[in-house]
Order: structure tokens, then C-alpha cells, then sequence
């Protein structure tokens, strides 16, 4: 049997194409258009105001690929963890993240992850695959409709820092900030969304040049050359001098400041020169600088530091943005660098 096409990889000039070689009025592309992405059904049926014979036709012609939600978690601070399955039977995981003044949905790119950065759970899992720009889509739609259920809001904010790394699988993930910001699928603004890389600096550079507006935050981690391969072995192919050369651009081009994350581990990277390091590589572009509470893995012989708030504090009086990020969903392995720990694998 041959392989249909999901009809959500098609663009809109494509779509038009294929319902006028159905015979069908060229309008009525647009109203399918809009079922996908401003309404965000999960099957041709519920189209209704097209004929239930073009409704047959499209689901014999196009596939419809969408992922559906295989099992939830709620941790006691209200963070649910979701895992999403695929259509072909691989899952991944995005977790709706409950503050007092925003509701935050962090979403998956990849099948697991090819970087293998060394305290990150996600890291120790092989790359299956990456995902489409509809699969992106549908795990904010899924977590949307988690938050209107749980907390009776819309989402506030979308990030890109669940499985996967965003920019190697750029076109998707480009795709996908598209139908979410555009007027023609959920109107969401730029601003409110946040894109994460571990770091490709050639990448960052394109973002800018293709006009990105959201967000951008690089997991940074460590802020010498040395000590950041030891944990991100990204480094040698992306060393931080490109790194800061791309982040620079970046901010001459989209005038945002690029967000340093910087997870804080005991006896790795929260000495007081790591902290002069940090200063110097912050004050190279403008940038903003999120301290992150680590949270320890059963892979991984990390540990927590008791020096969060100090190293918060030292950075602050050099005349930097800085916040420190406190995790949230730990119970659960919803934290941060916990996903893909225990219930992808149960």
C-alpha cells in the first residue's frame, strides 16, 4: 500500500495545489487551512463545513498524523508531565509548567537526543527521529487544553527545552513557531515563546537571518572551553568564541537578548571563578542569565550546590541581569534535564 502524505507537511501554495487537482474550488484550501491550524482538529471528520465526500476523499488521500496523549503525571506543586505517542509508536514528553503569573508549556523537537550532554537525562537516550512541524504544534494544542482543564487559562508561554535539540531539526521547529504565531493558526505572540540551544552557532546566525522574533536561550552550563566539554562534548565542533560571536549577531539583528542558561552543579561549575567566567562571557553581547537549580539524575553522579543563591548574588553585583530558576515538577522527573528519566522507558 502506498504511503499517503500527512497533509500537514504540505505548505498552504501546496494544499491549494492538491484540492484544485481534486476539482474542488480554490477557497476551499483555505477553509482546510484553518482546520489545521487555527482550529486545530485532529481529523479530517471534523471539518464540517466541507462535504462529507471531500471529507472522504481527503482521509483517503492524506494521511493525518497527529500524537495523542499516553499517560499523565501531577506533581504536588500542580506541574503535569505528559507523555505524548506518535503515530508510529515512539513517545516523548512536554510538561505544563503552573507559576503564580504564567502558564508555561515545554515541548519536545526530537526522539531523544544526539548531544549527550552529561547531566541531562534526555542525553543518555539514542535519536530516533525528529519531529514534524505538526507534531511540535500538537503537543501545545494537547498542553493548552490540559491548562484550560486544570487551571481554566490559555498557555502564556511555549519553550522549546524538552527532548531534542531545536536547531537540528530546524525546519520543523521554524514551521512550527509559524503556525503558532500566525494570524491563521493560534496568534500567539513572538515574544512568548523561547527557543533552546545547546549551541550551534551557524544555526543562530540563520535564525536571525530568517526572522526569527522569539526568544533565544543558550544552555551554556559552563563558560570555559575546558570546562564545558567536559559536560556539553557539543563544544568541540562549537567552541564558546563562535558561540559569542553568533549570540552578538543574533542581538544586532533582532535587538533581543539572548538568555544564558546556566545549570549551577556542586563541584563543577559553582566556584568563584566559574562565577568571573560566567561575568566575562555574559558581558561579551547583551544578554540576560537564568541560574537553574540542578536536578540530580540516577545516570549521572551530579549533585545539587548549596551556593545557588550566593552564585546568584556575586553575579547580580557585576551588573548583570540574572534570575534564578527554581525547579519545579522534581517528583515527577518533570524538572529540568529530567525528562526521558523513568516513563518513556516504563
Amino acid at each position: 500500500m502506498q504511503q499517503t502524505i500527512d497533509i500537514r507537511d504540505l505548505s498552504f501554495e501546496d494544499l491549494e495545489k492538491e484540492i484544485i487537482a481534486l476539482g474542488e474550488p480554490k477557497f476551499r484550501a483555505k477553509q482546510i487551512w484553518q482546520w489545521l491550524w487555527q482550529k486545530s482538529v485532529f481529523s479530517f471528520s471534523e471539518m464540517l463545513n466541507l462535504s462529507k465526500e471531500l471529507r472522504e476523499t481527503l482521509t483517503e488521500k492524506f494521511s493525518f498524523h497527529t500524537i495523542k496523549i499516553s499517560t499523565t503525571q501531577i506533581s504536588r506543586d500542580k506541574t503535569i508531565k505528559v507523555v505524548f505517542e506518535l503515530h508510529d509508536g515512539n513517545k516523548v514528553e512536554g510538561v505544563l509548567i503552573p507559576t503564580l503569573t504564567r502558564l508555561t508549556a515545554c515541548i519536545s523537537c526530537q526522539v531523544g537526543c544526539s548531544l549527550d550532554c552529561k547531566f541531562c537525562a534526555t542525553g543518555y537516550l539514542k535519536r530516533e527521529r525528529n519531529l514534524t512541524a505538526g507534531e511540535i504544534f500538537d503537543q501545545i494544542v494537547l498542553l493548552n487544553r490540559l491548562s484550560q482543564e486544570h487551571f481554566k487559562e490559555n498557555l502564556d508561554n511555549i519553550v522549546y527545552m524538552g527532548m531534542g535539540e531545536p536547531l537540528l531539526n530546524y525546519n520543523s521547529v521554524f514551521d512550527s513557531v509559524k503556525r503558532v504565531t500566525s494570524i491563521d493558526g493560534l496568534g500567539l505572540s513572538p515574544s512568548r515563546i523561547t527557543i533552546s540551544t545547546a549551541g550551534i552557532a551557524k544555526m543562530i546566525k540563520k535564525m536571525a537571518d530568517d526572522g526569527f522574533k522569539t526568544n533565544l536561550a543558550l544552555s551554556l552550563h559552563a563558560a570555559t572551553n575546558e570546562k564545558r566539554r567536559k559536560i556539553m562534548p557539543i563544544t568541540d565542533s562549537n567552541p564558546l568564541e563562535l558561540l559569542a560571536e553568533s549570540l552578538n549577531y543574533w542581538y544586532d539583528i533582532t535587538g533581543i537578548r539572548p538568555t544564558l542558561e546556566y545549570t549551577v552543579i556542586a563541584g563543577v561549575n559553582d566556584d568563584a571563578e566559574s562565577e568571573r567566567e560566567l561575568v566575562k562571557f555574559a558581558k561579551l553581547f547583551p544578554s540576560k542569565i537564568n541560574l537553574i537549580e540542578y536536578n540530580p539524575i540516577t545516570l549521572a553522579d551530579y549533585k545539587s550546590t548549596s551556593r545557588l543563591d550566593q552564585f546568584a548574588e556575586n553575579i547580580a553585583k557585576q551588573h548583570l541581569i540574572v534570575n534564578v530558576r527554581r525547579s519545579r515538577g522534581k517528583d515527577i522527573d518533570a524538572a529540568c534535564g529530567q525528562l526521558a528519566l523513568k516513563s518513556i522507558k516504563n
